[in-house]
Protein backbone atom coordinates (compact mmCIF):
# COMPACT_ATOMS: atom_id res chain seq x y z
CA UNK A 1 0.00 0.00 0.00
CA UNK A 2 1.20 3.80 -0.68
CA UNK A 3 0.45 6.68 0.93
CA UNK A 4 1.11 10.36 -1.03
CA UNK A 5 2.17 13.16 0.46
CA UNK A 6 -0.22 16.00 -0.50
CA UNK A 7 -0.09 16.88 -4.07
CA UNK A 8 2.16 13.94 -4.80
CA UNK A 9 -0.30 12.57 -6.84
CA UNK A 10 -2.40 14.27 -10.13
CA UNK A 11 -5.15 13.22 -12.26
CA UNK A 12 -3.80 15.11 -15.23
CA UNK A 13 -0.32 13.10 -14.60
CA UNK A 14 -2.13 9.69 -14.51
CA UNK A 15 -5.35 9.33 -15.45
CA UNK A 16 -6.08 7.83 -19.06
CA UNK A 17 -9.82 8.75 -19.33
CA UNK A 18 -10.86 5.17 -19.36
CA UNK A 19 -13.47 3.29 -17.39
CA UNK A 20 -13.42 -0.34 -16.05
CA UNK A 21 -17.38 -0.53 -16.20
CA UNK A 22 -20.24 1.20 -15.83
CA UNK A 23 -23.44 -0.99 -14.17
CA UNK A 24 -27.15 1.24 -13.74
CA UNK A 25 -29.57 0.05 -11.43
CA UNK A 26 -27.07 -1.36 -8.56
CA UNK A 27 -28.13 -2.05 -4.72
CA UNK A 28 -24.89 -2.35 -3.49
CA UNK A 29 -22.46 0.83 -3.96
CA UNK A 30 -23.92 2.81 -1.51
CA UNK A 31 -27.54 3.61 -0.52
CA UNK A 32 -30.60 2.87 -2.25
CA UNK A 33 -30.57 1.88 -6.35
CA UNK A 34 -27.64 3.50 -7.97
CA UNK A 35 -25.84 3.87 -11.15
CA UNK A 36 -21.99 2.91 -10.51
CA UNK A 37 -19.28 4.32 -12.69
CA UNK A 38 -16.05 2.10 -12.01
CA UNK A 39 -13.40 4.57 -13.52
CA UNK A 40 -9.87 2.79 -14.26
CA UNK A 41 -6.17 3.03 -12.47
CA UNK A 42 -5.42 3.23 -8.86
CA UNK A 43 -2.11 4.17 -7.22
CA UNK A 44 -2.93 3.00 -3.66
CA UNK A 45 -2.42 -0.40 -4.45
CA UNK A 46 -4.27 -2.01 -1.18
CA UNK A 47 -3.16 -5.63 -0.41
CA UNK A 48 -6.20 -7.36 -1.12
CA UNK A 49 -7.69 -5.27 -3.55
CA UNK A 50 -11.25 -6.79 -4.73
CA UNK A 51 -10.87 -4.64 -7.82
CA UNK A 52 -6.38 -5.75 -8.63
CA UNK A 53 -7.17 -5.50 -12.74
CA UNK A 54 -8.32 -1.90 -12.58
CA UNK A 55 -5.75 -0.30 -10.51
CA UNK A 56 -3.92 -0.11 -14.59
CA UNK A 57 -5.10 3.14 -15.63
CA UNK A 58 -5.18 1.82 -19.50
CA UNK A 59 -7.85 -0.94 -18.28
CA UNK A 60 -11.23 -1.07 -19.48
CA UNK A 61 -12.74 1.60 -22.42
CA UNK A 62 -12.70 5.55 -22.78
CA UNK A 63 -15.03 7.51 -21.47
CA UNK A 64 -17.36 8.29 -24.28
CA UNK A 65 -19.74 11.27 -24.57
CA UNK A 66 -22.48 8.09 -25.25
CA UNK A 67 -21.95 6.70 -21.87
CA UNK A 68 -22.47 9.94 -19.92
CA UNK A 69 -25.48 10.66 -21.77
CA UNK A 70 -26.47 6.58 -20.79
CA UNK A 71 -25.83 7.67 -17.30
CA UNK A 72 -27.60 11.11 -17.01
CA UNK A 73 -30.93 9.06 -18.69
CA UNK A 74 -30.50 6.26 -16.41
CA UNK A 75 -30.14 8.66 -13.34
CA UNK A 76 -33.52 10.31 -14.52
CA UNK A 77 -35.57 7.04 -13.34
CA UNK A 78 -37.67 7.77 -10.62
CA UNK A 79 -36.30 5.00 -8.72
CA UNK A 80 -32.64 5.51 -9.36
CA UNK A 81 -31.27 7.76 -5.69
CA UNK A 82 -28.17 8.64 -7.52
CA UNK A 83 -24.36 8.29 -9.22
CA UNK A 84 -21.71 6.17 -7.16
CA UNK A 85 -17.87 7.25 -8.14
CA UNK A 86 -15.59 3.99 -7.49
CA UNK A 87 -12.94 2.22 -8.82
CA UNK A 88 -10.19 2.10 -9.44
CA UNK A 89 -9.39 6.04 -7.86
CA UNK A 90 -12.30 8.67 -8.53
CA UNK A 91 -9.54 11.03 -7.03
CA UNK A 92 -7.13 10.83 -9.58
CA UNK A 93 -9.91 10.90 -12.77
CA UNK A 94 -11.59 14.02 -11.79
CA UNK A 95 -11.28 14.71 -15.68
CA UNK A 96 -13.73 12.31 -16.11
CA UNK A 97 -15.58 12.58 -12.82
CA UNK A 98 -15.84 16.31 -12.49
CA UNK A 99 -17.43 16.97 -16.26
CA UNK A 100 -20.32 13.98 -15.16
CA UNK A 101 -20.74 15.37 -11.41
CA UNK A 102 -21.70 18.82 -12.88
CA UNK A 103 -23.43 17.56 -15.35
CA UNK A 104 -26.07 15.89 -13.06
CA UNK A 105 -25.96 18.71 -10.60
CA UNK A 106 -26.81 20.89 -13.81
CA UNK A 107 -29.56 18.35 -14.73
CA UNK A 108 -30.77 17.08 -11.25
CA UNK A 109 -29.31 19.29 -8.83
CA UNK A 110 -29.30 17.92 -5.44
CA UNK A 111 -32.38 15.36 -6.21
CA UNK A 112 -29.82 12.76 -7.23
CA UNK A 113 -26.97 11.81 -4.51
CA UNK A 114 -23.49 11.41 -5.19
CA UNK A 115 -21.28 8.92 -3.35
CA UNK A 116 -17.74 8.25 -4.32
CA UNK A 117 -15.19 5.66 -2.67
CA UNK A 118 -11.28 6.82 -2.71
CA UNK A 119 -8.39 5.28 -0.74
CA UNK A 120 -7.71 8.97 0.36
CA UNK A 121 -8.70 10.16 3.77
CA UNK A 122 -11.12 13.07 3.78
CA UNK A 123 -7.78 15.09 5.32
CA UNK A 124 -6.20 14.21 2.56
CA UNK A 125 -8.51 15.79 0.31
CA UNK A 126 -8.48 19.06 1.75
CA UNK A 127 -4.64 19.28 1.77
CA UNK A 128 -4.23 18.28 -2.48
CA UNK A 129 -5.01 20.25 -5.60
CA UNK A 130 -7.90 22.03 -6.38
CA UNK A 131 -9.10 19.05 -8.79
CA UNK A 132 -9.50 17.11 -6.03
CA UNK A 133 -10.78 19.85 -3.60
CA UNK A 134 -13.63 20.58 -6.16
CA UNK A 135 -14.71 16.97 -6.48
CA UNK A 136 -15.26 16.60 -3.17
CA UNK A 137 -16.95 19.45 -2.88
CA UNK A 138 -19.90 18.29 -5.25
CA UNK A 139 -19.87 15.37 -3.34
CA UNK A 140 -22.50 14.08 -0.89
CA UNK A 141 -20.74 10.87 0.74
CA UNK A 142 -17.62 9.64 0.84
CA UNK A 143 -16.09 6.32 1.75
CA UNK A 144 -12.51 6.98 2.54
CA UNK A 145 -9.37 5.23 3.20
CA UNK A 146 -7.00 2.72 1.94
CA UNK A 147 -8.45 -1.04 2.61
CA UNK A 148 -6.21 -2.64 5.12
CA UNK A 149 -6.75 -6.19 5.22
CA UNK A 150 -5.45 -6.97 8.38
CA UNK A 151 -8.94 -4.71 9.59
CA UNK A 152 -11.08 -6.52 7.06
CA UNK A 153 -14.83 -6.76 8.53
CA UNK A 154 -16.92 -7.89 5.65
CA UNK A 155 -19.84 -7.37 8.02
CA UNK A 156 -19.53 -3.22 7.91
CA UNK A 157 -21.99 -1.52 5.97
CA UNK A 158 -20.83 -0.40 2.81
CA UNK A 159 -16.92 -0.43 3.12
CA UNK A 160 -14.60 -3.52 3.55
CA UNK A 161 -12.40 -2.34 6.67
CA UNK A 162 -12.75 -1.03 9.99
CA UNK A 163 -10.27 1.83 9.28
CA UNK A 164 -12.66 3.53 6.40
CA UNK A 165 -15.35 6.09 7.11
CA UNK A 166 -18.96 6.92 5.43
CA UNK A 167 -18.52 10.20 5.80
CA UNK A 168 -21.36 13.16 5.11
CA UNK A 169 -19.26 15.60 2.90
CA UNK A 170 -21.54 18.92 3.32
CA UNK A 171 -21.80 18.48 6.66
CA UNK A 172 -18.39 18.17 7.49
CA UNK A 173 -16.95 20.64 4.76
CA UNK A 174 -19.56 23.06 6.97
CA UNK A 175 -18.08 22.14 10.47
CA UNK A 176 -16.08 24.71 11.91
CA UNK A 177 -12.55 22.95 11.61
CA UNK A 178 -14.00 20.56 8.85
CA UNK A 179 -14.04 17.55 11.22
CA UNK A 180 -15.88 14.69 9.83
CA UNK A 181 -19.37 14.22 10.41
CA UNK A 182 -20.42 10.65 9.79
CA UNK A 183 -23.07 9.71 8.13
CA UNK A 184 -26.48 9.69 10.24
CA UNK A 185 -27.68 6.21 8.54
CA UNK A 186 -24.24 4.91 9.52
CA UNK A 187 -25.26 1.68 12.01
CA UNK A 188 -21.88 0.56 12.91
CA UNK A 189 -20.04 3.65 13.35
CA UNK A 190 -18.91 2.80 16.65
CA UNK A 191 -17.52 -0.41 15.07
CA UNK A 192 -14.42 2.79 13.29
CA UNK A 193 -10.76 1.82 14.50
CA UNK A 194 -8.66 4.55 13.92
Amino acid sequence: MRNPKPKEWSAADWSQYKIADYKPFMFVDGEGVRCSLYVSGCLFACKGCFNKAIQNFNYGEPYTQELEDQIITDLGHDHVQGLTLLGGEPFLNTQVCLKLVDRIREKYGTAKDIWSWSGYTFEELLQDTNDKLELLSKIDILVDGRFELSRRDLTLQFRGSSNQRIIDVPKSLASENKEVVIWEKCVDKARYQD
